[in-house]
């Protein structure tokens, strides 16, 4: 009489053992068990990778569905589950590599299509500006930058709403002032 003896491990409940005649026999799993028992905690997993449900989702979708391509193989390792967590890591690397270099190229073109005379206008401007006392600097920043009202902005600074607006009026004078070319008088 042979004896059977099946017990589910811990960490795979989707392979069982069994003890035939002495010896110990690992069933392959099927993929769509191993499908059902991984799928959320790797979409948990790659959640805490990319903090995006959808890219998690992602990935392990696309985790899954490299180790099927492989299942014969994978299906046979001592944790199937480590190596589709691999594959989704380093198709996440992948991505974020990807992501850099997009990144680094942008950025590289931008500074190659600003013009001289942009980047000086960019610098004039950030010196005029810097140039207003530090009340004006903050309510004209807050009101022609950030598009908030005279009276938010009078909130954020502790002042009058009257007080903003002059602020304001005051900091766009110098700044047209400076900014604006200048006549010439001996030009009539």
């Amino acid at each position: 009489m042979t004896m059977q003896r099946t017990a589910c491990l811990t960490d795979y409940p989707y392979v069982e053992l069994r003890q035939a005649r002495g010896e110990v026999v690992v069933e392959r799993p099927d993929f769509s068990s191993f499908f059902r028992a991984e799928y959320v905690p790797l979409v948990r997993a790659f959640f805490l990778l990319t903090a995006d449900r959808a890219e998690a989702e992602e990935l392990a979708q696309e985790a899954l569905a490299r180790s099927y391509e492989r299942w014969d193989r994978v299906s046979t390792m001592g944790s199937p589950a480590g190596y589709v967590y691999r594959i989704g890591v380093n198709l996440n690397r992948h991505r974020l590599r990807s992501l850099a270099v997009r990144a680094r190229r942008t950025v590289m073109l931008r500074r190659e299509s600003v013009s001289d005379a942009a980047a000086e206008l960019r610098i004039e401007l950030a010196e005029a500006i810097a140039s207003l006392s530090r009340g004006q600097r903050e309510a004209f920043m807050l009101v022609v930058w950030l598009g908030l009202s005279a009276e938010e902005s009078a909130r954020i600074l502790g002042l009058a709403p009257a007080s903003a607006r002059s602020r304001v009026h005051r900091a766009r004078a110098a700044l047209r002032e400076r900014l604006e070319p200048q006549e010439d008088p001996s030009r009539g």
